[in-house]
């Protein structure tokens, strides 16, 4: 009888003794690139960064081929047209949108994990635009009341308010789903996954999603502030005030699980400064918007030529909202992917 398997043999067989079969190991090769969530958080980043590079050379190749470029003196810069900003907003989105997909497809996973999927995306949407207006009226009204800004007159009237409050709350929210999802998508959710694993490694502490999570925040929350410096008439407090809703925005991330309310919130936002209140956004104004009006008094106050955000009140209102975020934002479970802090 063999003494490992049972079976009866014949009389005159020599028993076989089997060894177990060690799993082959993978190659070194393989490990360079593949790790235990699949690729690479760095490869998948350099992919991605290179991606987005050959898309953005051929799109000015052929936007300069087939479209002649207006001459500098005839743009003032600090004036946003209808035109210029939907194209402006469009063809990046467009391009974050492809690239984001080609990486969901390399990696073998759904593409709603970066940001735009979960099953209340026009509840947390609904609820962002509510908030962003109120805040930035918050924001307007201490500014008004304590005479750092002076409304001066209302410039268009009757059907227009409405055509073009649609076409810039349209516009505006191309603004919103491009800054967030570049910025809060898969750049961050792919930056968190190799800093988990980095933290892990060293620290073993099941911490490591959220101390992921929080040190690419801040990385693209400072990259995200410092990449409003060329805009005209922006100021250190406004590039602050970037810097920190960009943080604010990651807060509604780490709770919902969802870009949505954060791209509500930044539409709302920019859209009641530059139609509504027609306040500078950054230095910049957009054509057609309701109100005139001029800021009053010491830049660090009234905000200056770059409008409300860079006024010091704006930190108060970004510490509100971090309470709205935590107070009306419920935490959603998470799954246990990388990307988000348990």
């Amino acid at each position: 009888m063999n003494t490992e398997t049972g079976e009866l043999l014949p009389y005159n067989a020599t028993p076989i003794h089997t060894e177990p079969v060690q799993p082959s190991q993978p190659s070194m090769l393989r490990k360079t690139f593949v790790g235990e969530d699949g690729l690479r958080a760095g490869w998948s980043l350099l992919i991605f960064a290179a991606i987005m590079a050959v898309l953005i050379v051929a799109v000015n190749v052929v936007g300069h081929k087939f479209f002649q470029p207006t001459p500098k003196a005839a743009k003032d810069a600090s004036v946003i047209t209808i035109k210029a900003g939907f194209i402006q907003e469009a063809i990046p989105i467009l391009l974050v949108l492809i690239v984001t997909w080609i990486m969901s497809k390399i990696e073998r996973r759904p593409n709603s994990v970066y940001g735009l999927g979960g099953s209340r995306k026009l509840p947390l949407f609904f609820a962002g635009l509510a908030w962003g207006v109120t805040c930035l009226s918050l924001l307007v009204l201490t500014l008004w009341k304590t005479g750092l800004l002076v409304i001066d007159s209302r410039i268009i009237f009757g059907s227009d308010v409405f055509r073009y409050g649609i076409i810039w709350l349209l516009g505006f929210l191309l603004v919103g789903v491009l800054e967030e999802y570049l910025t809060r998508g898969y750049l961050q959710y792919t930056l968190t996954r190799g800093l988990a694993g980095i933290y892990q490694w060293i620290f073993k502490t099941r911490y490591s999603a959220g101390l992921g999570f929080w040190t690419a925040a801040l990385i693209f929350s400072i990259l995200f502030g410092l990449g409003h410096s060329s805009n005209p008439g922006e100021s250190p407090i406004g590039l602050l005030a970037a810097g920190m809703a960009g943080l604010v925005f990651c807060l509604s991330l780490s709770r919902t699980g969802s870009l949505w309310w954060a791209i509500g919130f930044h539409c709302s936002w920019d859209w009641a400064q530059s139609f509504l209140y027609g306040v500078a956004d950054s230095g910049m104004m957009v054509q057609h918007h309701l109100f005139a009006t001029h800021p009053v008094g010491k830049p660090i106050l009234s905000g200056g030529a770059t409008g409300p955000e860079g006024s010091i009140f704006i930190i108060a209102i970004l510490a509100l909202v971090s309470l709205i975020i935590v107070f009306t934002l419920p935490r959603v479970p998470r799954d246990g992917r990388a990307g988000l802090p348990a």
